[in-house]
């Protein structure tokens, strides 16, 4: 199974229509086959993990009763860090996960079964970094964003920024308007969370984050209380977007080009918050996938369940992302 996140980008590199942005109609790759149905699938189906995931893993689960009226299936999107415990506790088939396991969590995945699970990438976002929809700021370096967001400032840094005028090369003049002075607010996921710890990760370098910030219990919140705080900014899956917050783009260092959350920029991998979106799940090496659980990942993988990716707000995976992972499925 294709496994590294470099690996799954590289094969991303060119499969987008260039120019192609958000603002226009993402197409899933005609090269993904369509969802054929097959007979003998019945059961319950339980799935425990990723906020993130929860709206996209609700639509999947319509679309799949579409075809198995008589199939039941249980979701709950509490966090990615509670998809390893029940995957292994036995209390879920699958893990939808917005980041990947860490190694702690493989390990005791492995030392229960004595294998390692199985990672399907499903989908491909762009973790953005949101503002109010009338905060006239327009881009930000990864540096800028640690500096707001983290009290250790790991990714060099000087001191932290709390008022928004002390931001400087944002693409707009803020030592004036409605911004001087002004603190700014900072919204966040719980530790529980994938985007908690994957933006630790990348945004912060591994620092710590701001004993300030507002952790939400899940995605929309996040971007409701932006919505309804001029001074707000906070980070979230690209798939929680709505009317009332703007996304900022994003450099890696001051100097670099900027990058916006547009397809384009996503799949060639400039964006740097972009990541894949997974779901987890517990195969026996050597045999074959559980028929409902397979069924389930087919369907997800297939035009129709590409398609809910689009209309969910995130970005589809490229034919030959699908192509691999379909290979080890069946």
């Amino acid at each position: 199974m294709l496994r590294s996140r470099r690996m799954l980008f590289a094969l991303c590199l060119g499969l987008i229509i260039p120019g192609l942005g958000q603002t226009q109609a993402l197409k899933v790759d005609e090269s993904i086959p369509a969802y054929t149905k097959v007979s003998g699938i019945s059961g319950n189906l339980n799935s425990v993990g990723s906020d993130t995931l929860n709206n996209l893993m609700t639509f999947w689960a319509e679309e799949f009763r579409k075809q198995y009226p008589n199939i039941r299936i249980q979701i709950e999107g509490k966090g990615s860090s509670t998809a390893p415990p029940a995957l292994i506790e036995g209390t879920a088939q699958i893990g939808p996960m917005s980041r990947e396991m860490k190694e702690t969590e493989i390990d005791a995945f492995e030392e229960k079964f004595g294998y390692k699970p199985t990672k399907i990438p499903v989908a491909v976002d762009a973790l953005a970094v949101f503002v109010n929809k009338d905060n006239p700021i327009q881009q930000l370096t990864l540096e800028q964003v640690d500096a707001i967001f983290s009290k250790t400032r790991r990714c060099g840094g000087t001191a932290n920024v709390v008022l928004w005028d002390k931001l400087t090369e944002v693409g707009v003049d803020v030592a004036s308007g409605p911004l001087k002075g002004r603190p700014i607010s900072l919204y966040g996921r719980n530790s529980a969370s994938g985007t908690y710890g994957y933006f630790k990760k990348v945004a912060l370098c591994k620092g710590d984050y701001r004993d300030t910030v507002k952790e939400q219990p899940g995605s929309a919140s996040v971007v409701q209380g932006i919505s309804e705080d001029p001074y707000g900014i906070g980070y979230s899956g690209i798939g929680y977007k709505t009317s009332g917050v703007k996304t900022v783009a994003l450099a890696k260092k001051t100097g670099d080009p900027y990058a916006s959350t547009d397809a384009e920029d996503v799949y060639s991998g400039k964006y740097p918050l972009a990541r894949f979106l997974y779901l987890y799940v517990n195969k026996v090496p050597n045999q074959e996938f559980d028929p409902l659980v397979r069924e389930f990942m087919k369907s997800v993988l297939s035009q129709s369940g590409q398609e809910i990716v689009v209309k969910a707000g995130y970005l589809p995976l490229p034919g030959k992302v699908v192509e691999g992972t379909l290979s080890d499925i069946r």
